[in-house]
């Protein structure tokens, strides 16, 4: 996993809930890295599962409500650094449409050792959008916050089901109705 993620995860958790919360939740961790990321660099996911985990207890928030919060800051900090990318869209259905064969594309380029999930389209209409989530790490709810903002970020909003195609998580069903 990318160094960029777990640097942005750890200015969440500070910007939410301080900078002790971040020493406490390295410090209980076995952290390979020692909790010291730099963006190009490529961790273990064990790293961000143990810190996830932490937060979790400390915070008594779920694993999955902690990714959706990060998903939709994620959203933000890559919409501000990548803006261009943003701007070739003119709707949010469009966007998350071409997830696999674009976006992802344009993230390679910048981090060619990139572990991605894989967003298989199934049908796409003007206002619809089914896509297959498939990724070993089960954050589907990190996507389910980056497609959140998405729709905010066009002024728009969609109604998003989850199903779970396997019970682990490792390969969900999003359904995307545009309101």
């Amino acid at each position: 996993m990318k160094g960029i993620v777990f640097r942005e995860f750890l200015d969440l958790v500070e910007e939410k809930f301080g900078l002790e919360m971040v020493d406490e939740i390295i410090t209980k961790s076995d952290l390979e890295s020692g909790g010291a990321y730099t963006s190009i660099g490529t961790y273990s996911f064990s790293e961000m599962l143990q810190l996830l985990q932490h937060l979790s207890a400390k915070t008594n928030i779920s694993i999955d409500n902690l990714l959706l919060i990060y998903g939709e800051h994620l959203f933000a900090v890559l919409g501000n650094s990548y803006p261009g990318l943003l701007e070739t869209y003119a709707d949010p259905i469009e966007m998350l449409a071409s997830i696999e064969d674009h976006i992802h594309i344009e993230v390679r380029k910048i981090y060619p050792d990139a572990e991605l999930p894989t967003f298989i389209v199934e049908e796409r209409t003007e206002n619809s959008l089914v896509m297959i989530y498939k990724s070993s790490r089960a954050m589907h709810h990190f996507g389910l916050g980056l497609m959140n903002k998405t729709f905010e970020y066009f002024n728009s909003s969609a109604t998003i089901v989850l199903e779970k195609i396997k019970e682990d998580g490792t390969e969900v069903k999003f359904i995307i109705n545009k309101n």
